[in-house]
């Protein structure tokens, strides 16, 4: 014992002197099971696991350790424990963030999901402020432990259980608030039927802004690959994409909306085209498609009807079921009869 004693005392040390060898390690691991979604399942199901054991460690932190000490006669020592959760948090934060980097629509509310869980893996490799600055706050730090394990769970399910996106979302969510539950009974201890009444509704309130706010939160394992708005489409290719169209054209040929969407192998996922005119919505178009293929799975709309006035500003979003954004088309229509090739870019 004095033996493995000075040989976890020794690894301690390695990880003070290189704090960052944890959070690269596990940002190396994310992009390597990004590029390899569909073979990274064991992974993708050990970070899982190990976030869910690790909440309930931090629930269970005293009594654990005292029961610990009491079978083993043995202290775990602090050093340890604070640097193993640590590393859990720099793990599965670097391990999902090359999926949202990439699933981003960086001009839409999903810039602050994804930026908030930037600044928590930042957090998380820098010391002073996540010993002195975060732990010390109890609820701050449970709120960080929810936040990368619902985003783990976002990441994991549809690669584990092939789980859509949506029913990802909702499992994650639900699992979510149900953690959070106990971590607030903590931060406000229930003594009375009003206070536990207060921390259930406190509860449900998070569980009811995140499913508000779920267009806000990036399909981790959803991204296009190829996209274009073209008016020609053949041998499932569509021709040169356009970022602006005229109105002769398009009522002479009508408009695809083509979009090659990557997803892990073995998820059947609905998605849907979400044709908008000067932001009104005008045409919803749902599409399934199925993962696995490398280069993403080929699907278009292609509408001919429009309006008598089609002049303007026009998007397609492509949306899950539940309205979480996968990316946003964007071209316009004049009134002129010139169109411009030019390689339409999803924001």
């Amino acid at each position: 014992m004095p033996n493995l004693t000075l040989y976890v005392q020794r690894i301690l040390e390695l990880m003070k002197r290189y704090p960052g060898v944890i959070a690269l390690g596990g940002f190396i691991s994310g992009v390597g099971s990004f590029i390899l979604v569909d073979r990274q399942q064991g992974l993708a199901t050990w970070i899982a696991i190990i976030m869910l054991v690790s909440w309930v460690w931090l629930m269970l932190e005293n009594s654990l350790t005292q029961l610990f000490t009491k079978v083993f006669k043995r202290e775990i020592p602090q050093p340890l424990l604070r640097y193993a959760t640590q590393m859990i948090h720099q793990e599965s934060l670097f391990f999902v963030l090359p999926f949202f980097f990439i699933t981003t629509t960086w001009n839409s509310g999903q810039l602050a999901f994804t930026g908030l869980l930037g600044a928590a893996a930042l957090i998380s490799i820098t010391d002073p402020l996540y010993y002195k600055w975060l732990a010390p706050r109890r609820w701050l730090f449970l709120a960080m432990h929810t936040l990368t394990l619902f985003a783990a769970l976002l990441t994991a399910l549809p690669i584990i259980l092939h789980l859509t996106t949506s029913q990802s979302f909702k499992l994650a969510l639900g699992i979510a608030m149900l953690l959070s539950f106990p971590s607030l009974a903590s931060i406000f201890p229930i003594r009375t039927v009003r206070g536990g009444l207060s921390v259930l509704c406190i509860t449900v309130a998070i569980g009811a802004t995140g499913w508000f706010l779920r267009s806000w939160v990036p399909p981790a394992t959803l991204w296009m690959t190829e996209v274009a708005i073209s008016t020609q489409l053949q041998d499932r290719t569509p021709g040169a994409s356009l970022e602006q169209v005229s109105v002769a054209q398009l009522r002479r040929d009508g408009l695809y909306a083509y979009t090659a969407i990557n997803a892990p192998r073995g998820l059947d996922e609905r998605i849907y085209h979400v044709w908008k005119f000067n932001g009104k919505e005008v045409d919803r178009i749902a599409l399934d498609i199925h993962g696995g293929r490398k280069e993403g799975y080929r699907a278009w709309t292609h509408k001919q009807n429009f309006p008598g006035n089609p002049v303007g500003k026009w998007q397609v979003r492509v949306l899950t079921e539940d309205g979480q954004v996968i990316g946003v088309l964007r071209f316009v229509v004049t009134d002129t009869g010139q169109d411009n090739p030019a390689p339409n870019q999803a924001k």
